[in-house]
């Protein structure tokens, strides 16, 4: 008994302290992937990635986050405290040590944590280092304790303030805005994301975030809790709450094979998208791994076993491939894995072999149970299995078609292009631009060293309701791959984009400032999202923003981009002045558009970023779907203004 209860001691010996952290401030970008918003955004999560870790081994329950007014962060658990006692090592509290040396923290000490998140002990040293100030409250053992640090560096030793029967940790940081090329604002709505996906993850915990900078309209700030008490199944419920479903209820299975918890939910829809979300301790490992490996072997063998058993397969004339059995799934797996290898570019795919063969088994056994207890949602799963083979065909031919035409056009380049210059693509951007009209303009207006124009002709296909070889028989998206010389992807993997050849590093979508605008922007962003992501994730899919209005009074002219800023200047020039609504991009000559909307100098582009994979995932399927509800609730929410034409 006394040494099972050494083993799960938490103390000050069992902080390990592995190198010095110099160079986090002079490199920060090695730590937290950028010193962008999608970085600021990052030392949140290594602060709640710490309390989670707490909570998968067992001791806290609940996670509160509040965005301060003045957009300091905090986050609090209910988990044990971090010790404060001396660590025998480096001569000072253990919380100094973990909160001032990178890798240094009890997911090192296998006895403390079972599995970690985060950055394997790098994380809340590294939040600390990126603070101009940063407040540590300790409650535990009845006393609560506090320390601060300023750069990264403590102000005073770990000091006794008072006594309470709570425990937990309380961190609180300012970001330092000397480091970070953005504005220090954090996104309710980000943070909201990652929250209720940590919530679905680890069912059971509660937690909340609260938002002091904005009050709802009964007075009350900003907040949502969340806990789940089904997790995945909830997961997949929520995702997949705007796609019709195929079968009757979620697929799910949870337990431990080879010592690896493992936790999978699917569902079948009638869409025509694979929608993958892979976990490793609560990590979103967005590059795939052996766990996502062991998921398609597990699925396609079982599937394709029954299939054949059932005879429904005796008439097809072709073989069926993997992504057939993957057509309409939306499926999310989670494993546990004590001593997570990443490999990829970004660190975010799992390289753990023994994972393959736990998560095959795992999902070959739920899946043979479940379609022996379904017979009907089999039957319908097989025979989505053997369209999805028949589309595949025809998708070939009609991806041989683009590959075709982009090799015998001239130059391999669309007719309605109108190319710059300049070779070579870092240099060079794309306008897709709404019309022929906006189009002329714009090519009139550009620069043509470097700005291509390519007009699209009114709403391009919505490819979130189309099957793959109609996408690619699309004109207009036949124009677009050619224009950006991308390769698709080839039978085996019909998902894959071969960007080397892509002909220009910013590829900007410029639609008029109105609801049709509005949504014809959406359709080619869900094409990007759906078959072009890399382009996204590169950085280099960007909105181009055309202002609303032209103010006029005299010689004076200024334009506005929303309507504040209109009346701000309408104020500013005093009485008389005119005001122009820009109803589209037509409206204006290519002097007005080059000037306010092209010119490098002045325009104003909105990078298009994913920050949250599964949450971009539902929103498109949500917007381009066929359910209205969920789509009328979340325009209503998140419109600043909209002109609806009656």
């Amino acid at each position: 008994m006394s040494e099972e209860l050494n083993k799960n001691s938490y103390s000050a010996d069992s902080i390990q302290a592995l190198e010095g952290m110099e160079h986090v401030r002079k490199r920060p970008s090695m730590y937290i992937g950028d010193i962008g918003v999608r970085g600021l955004h990052h030392l949140v999560y290594e602060v709640i990635d710490n309390s989670i870790d707490e909570a998968m081994a067992g001791h806290c329950e609940k996670i509160d986050v509040f965005i301060n007014e003045d957009n300091s962060l905090t986050v609090r658990d209910d988990g044990r405290g971090i010790p404060v006692d001396m660590h025998k090592k480096e001569g000072v509290s253990a919380l100094e040590v973990v909160m001032t040396k990178i890798g240094a923290g009890g997911k090192f000490d296998k006895d403390s944590y079972k599995v970690s998140g985060g950055l394997h002990g790098v994380g809340v040293s590294v939040v600390n280092a990126l603070s101009k100030h940063l407040k540590a409250t300790v409650y535990r053992d009845g006393k609560i304790w506090e320390q601060e640090y300023e750069f990264g560096k403590a102000i005073y030793p770990v000091r006794l303030i008072g006594e309470s029967s709570e425990r937990g940790t309380e961190v609180t940081f300012w970001a330092d805005d000397s480091i970070f090329h953005t504005e220090i604002i954090f996104n309710y709505d980000t943070l909201s994301a990652r929250l209720r996906e940590l919530s679905y993850l680890n069912k059971g915990l509660i937690i909340s975030i609260t938002d002091y900078r904005n009050k709802d309209d009964e007075g009350a700030f900003i907040n949502e809790t969340f806990k789940s008490e089904k997790g995945l199944v909830e997961f997949i419920e929520y995702l997949d709450g705007t796609r019709e479903r195929l079968t009757s209820g979620v697929i799910s299975m949870e337990g431990d094979k080879g010592g690896i918890p493992v936790e999978v939910a699917m569902v079948y829809n009638t869409s025509y998208n694979e929608n993958l979300h892979s976990y490793v301790n609560n990590i979103n490992t967005h590059e795939g791994g052996t766990h996502l490996a062991g998921f398609r072997r597990g699925l396609t063998t079982t599937l394709k076993k029954y299939a054949d058993s059932s005879g429904m397969l005796d008439k097809l004339k072709f073989d069926i491939a993997g992504d057939d059995f993957r057509e309409g799934l939306t499926a999310i797996i989670s494993v546990k894995v004590a001593e997570p290898q990443f490999e990829g570019q970004t660190k975010t795919k799992l390289g753990n072999k023994e994972v393959t063969a736990a998560v095959s088994q795992a999902v070959s056994e739920m899946l043979t149970n479940y379609l022996e207890e379904n017979p009907n949602d089999a039957r319908i799963i097989v025979q989505k299995v053997i369209l999805a083979a028949q589309a595949r065909h025809a998708a070939r031919k009609a991806r041989e078609m683009v590959q075709r035409k982009s090799v015998l056009s001239i130059g391999g380049l669309p007719g309605k292009l109108s190319d710059c210059s300049e070779t070579d693509p870092s240099m060079c951007e794309i306008f897709l631009v709404e019309g022929d009209s906006a189009g002329g303009t714009a090519k009139q207006g550009r620069d043509r060293n470097f700005q291509a124009i390519l007009p699209l002709r009114g709403k391009i296909l919505n490819v979130e309701k189309a099957m793959q070889h109609k996408v690619f028989e699309n004109e207009e998206i036949k124009n677009m791959f050619t224009a950006l010389g991308v390769s698709i992807g080839t039978e085996e993997d019909s998902k894959a984009l071969n960007i080397e050849k892509l002909r220009y590093h910013k590829v900007v979508i410029m639609c008029d400032a109105d609801v049709d605008g509005s949504h014809i922007a959406t359709l080619i962003l869900t094409f990007f999202f759906r078959y072009m992501r890399e382009l996204i994730e590169g950085g280099h899919i960007f909105i181009a923003t055309p202002p609303l209005y032209l103010v006029k009074k005299g010689q004076k002219k200024e334009y506005a981009w929303d309507d504040n800023q209109r009346d701000m200047i309408v104020q500013k020039m005093g009485g008389g002045a005119l005001i122009q609504r820009y109803k589209g991009l037509g409206e204006m000559n290519a002097e007005q558009l080059w000037d306010t909307t092209m010119n490098p100098e002045f325009r104003t582009l909105r990078q298009i970023t994913i920050d949250n994979l599964t949450e971009a995932d539902r929103v498109f399927s949500m917007l381009m779907g066929d359910e209205v509800p969920p789509r009328r609730e979340f325009i209503e929410k998140n419109a600043v203004y909209a002109k609806i034409d009656a």
